[in-house]
């Protein structure tokens, strides 16, 4: 039970829950908006698949960020010596096999979308490509596998993606977000990145500079809703995505506040200052709040 306890660690699933939500979501919002039949069995399949396929990209990630590791989160499996390299690449490549696998049992654009996900983390983590050294690249591959893809991924388990820009508008408001939202997390990771080269927002241009340049992200992406209603790409019940819209830009101008009140709190405290977890809880009330504002379409 022990080593069990040690991979569950290893996948961190706390980590495994937006992107399941956000499969989820995007089935719910391809079935209000198609009318079509639900298809429970497939749903299911591609929510369990984004976990999976999370899981593995956060193995690989803690393989290739294993000196950035000893530095920001010794605690973790790897660097504190309770997993060795090889049974934590083994963990890798099956729950890599294992995502793709359930992915190509729901349909062949599902499955497209999750291979384009999955190379897009070997290229985030692994070298020679390792985005992650740069701190355009590491946002820009995060907000598209988190963000766009995810949502067009849920609504290909249910309906195309081929016919209709909807899916992809959706996917884009949430590209958006994690654009600059991502960079939450590496405020606290500042001297390990450094350490090992990898150079982002808060590492090349300081605390300050990085809580004001990621400030836009709280806010452009809860506007889209409401020019989607104007423009009829958005087919959801409007008075819903509108109340959405506004919860959200309030939200997110609080959490420019906590942000910019004091930048180097972001940096001692990481995952326990506020900020962080409101930018966590906006992507799940973000996700959970268009779907239902479609199922009321429905």
């Amino acid at each position: 039970m022990n080593f069990l306890r040690l991979y569950w660690a290893f996948a961190r699933p706390f980590t495994l829950v937006p992107p399941m939500v956000g499969i989820f979501s995007g089935s719910l919002i391809g079935y209000g908006a198609s009318h079509v039949e639900f298809p429970a069995v497939h749903v299911a399949l591609a929510v369990l698949a984004a976990g999976v396929l999370n899981a593995a990209s956060n193995g690989l990630n803690q393989i290739c960020d294993l000196q950035n590791d000893r530095i920001n989160k010794p605690h973790r499996p790897l660097p504190s010596g309770r997993l060795t390299l090889r049974p934590a690449w083994t963990f890798v490549a099956i729950t890599y096999a294992v995502a793709l696998a359930m992915a190509a049992l729901v349909n062949r654009e599902t499955f497209a979308i999750y291979c384009v996900a999955a190379v897009s983390t070997v290229a985030y983590s692994a070298p020679p490509v390792r985005l992650k050294r740069d701190p355009l690249g590491s946002n820009l591959i995060i907000a598209l596998i988190r963000g766009w893809l995810l949502k067009v991924a849920g609504w290909a388990a249910v309906s195309t993606v081929l016919t209709s820009i909807e899916p992809w508008y959706i996917g884009c408001i949430y590209f958006v977000f994690l654009l600059g939202a991502t960079t939450t997390k590496d405020f606290a990771d500042i001297e390990g990145d450094r350490a090992a080269g990898c150079i982002t927002l808060p590492v090349r241009y300081g605390a300050e500079w990085s809580a004001r340049a990621i400030s836009p992200a709280f806010i452009v992406p809860w506007l889209l809703l409401p020019l989607g209603v104007a423009l009829h790409v958005l087919s959801g019940r409007a008075p819903a995505i509108l109340a959405l819209a506004a919860i959200m830009l309030v939200w997110g101008s609080y959490v420019i506040y906590l942000m910019n009140e004091d930048p180097r709190r972001l940096v001692s405290e990481g995952e326990n200052h506020p900020a962080w977890h409101h930018m966590y809880w906006m992507m799940m009330v973000g996700h959970l709040g268009l779907a239902g504002a479609y199922l009321l379409s429905h």
